[in-house]
């Protein structure tokens, strides 16, 4: 099953185009060797070597569905900075369609800076603004989410509640993707769940699921009882929970629970591997793949993805090495 719809996905993907929306960010990796410590605090002297910059949040969802081969739209709000102008410039430069990406001056483009010396994260910036985005500014942002909603197959909520993922944004969007049939995924922050009710599916991690139930899930039987309370709070939405080297489960209303374990690859990073997940769902998704397909495919994807340090856009040759696919197809 796994090559007919890994075979599917790659032959599908390039006429797939997805609408991220959500908290985008910019991404930045200061690297170096730190050989002394400083004599103006006990703390070490990095000599910086290199400097990378990649999208981050919603706009490492939308790096992920390019390298996949399908084209995105992305939806979400920058502040008039640097970081801004480096973030658009690194999403131009890949193809992707920024007219419902808006500026807002009242506001700073979310930027984690990660310091790393000999490969060891010493500290980490951000530069962020939380607050809910002004009722002019998500005006602003539906009008242009509007816009593009007719050209795309498929919808990602990306919420790392950074403000713009509003409650009236979530439920316009989500209204509006069932209105017109287009699959809508959800990677959540908010422990309500209910806020993304009448979603596809939504794609919280072990951690999210627990919060939101509001108990403590350590074996697979207090996951059920959990979701068991979750599911009609978002029906008639799925939920696929990441459990990190335990897998993916899959739970549809009136199906039987589906587990997927976990690729054996060696995790180095889990830093944006469920921007990975929800891109491979939606990219699925919009090609007309059953959910339980997109799951099994975006549980090889996420393997590939934690196998790598830092923000990481999986491509279709790496899913298909790791799911032993030959000849390897390339986007």
């Amino acid at each position: 099953m796994h090559e007919i719809a890994l075979r599917r996905f790659f032959a599908g993907a390039s006429g797939v185009k997805i609408l991220v929306a959500g908290d985008v960010m910019l991404d930045a990796y200061i690297s170096g060797s730190a050989a002394r410590i400083s004599p103006e605090a006990p703390v070490p002297v990095v000599n910086v070597s290199e400097r990378r910059y990649v999208p981050g949040g919603a706009a490492n969802v939308a790096a992920n569905v390019l390298a996949l081969g399908s084209r995105v739209a992305i939806a979400g709000v920058t502040g008039i900075d640097d970081s801004g102008v480096r973030l658009r410039r690194e999403l131009e430069r890949s193809g992707a369609d920024l007219h419902a990406l808006i500026e807002d001056a009242a506001r700073v483009t979310t930027t984690k800076a990660r310091v790393t010396a000999s490969g060891h994260q010493i500290v980490r910036f951000d530069d962020e603004n939380v607050s809910p985005l002004t009722e002019g500014a998500v005006a602003a942002l539906q009008a242009r989410c509007g816009e593009v909603l007719a050209q795309i197959d498929a919808c990602v909520i990306s919420d790392y509640a950074k403000g713009v993922v509003t409650d009236s944004f979530c439920r316009w969007l989500i209204d509006e993707a069932a209105r017109r049939g287009k699959p809508l995924v959800v990677d959540p922050k908010s422990r309500h769940l209910g806020r993304y009710q009448g979603a596809t599916v939504v794609t919280p991690n072990l951690k999210e699921t627990a919060a939101a139930a509001g108990d403590e899930i350590v074996t697979s039987e207090d996951l059920a009882r959990a979701v068991a309370g979750l599911l009609p709070r978002i029906s008639p939405s799925a939920l696929l929970v990441t459990r990190g080297a335990d897998g993916m489960s899959l739970f549809e209303a009136d199906r039987p629970v589906c587990h997927l374990p976990a690729l054996r690859n060696e995790v180095a990073d889990v830093t944006g591997a469920g921007d990975t997940v929800v891109a491979v769902v939606a990219i699925a998704l919009g090609m007309g793949l059953s959910l339980a397909d997109a799951a099994s495919l975006a549980n090889i994807a996420a393997g590939v993805a934690v196998s790598h340090h830092g923000t990481w856009a999986v491509r279709q040759e790496q899913m298909a090495e790791a799911a032993g696919l030959r000849p390897a197809v390339t986007a």
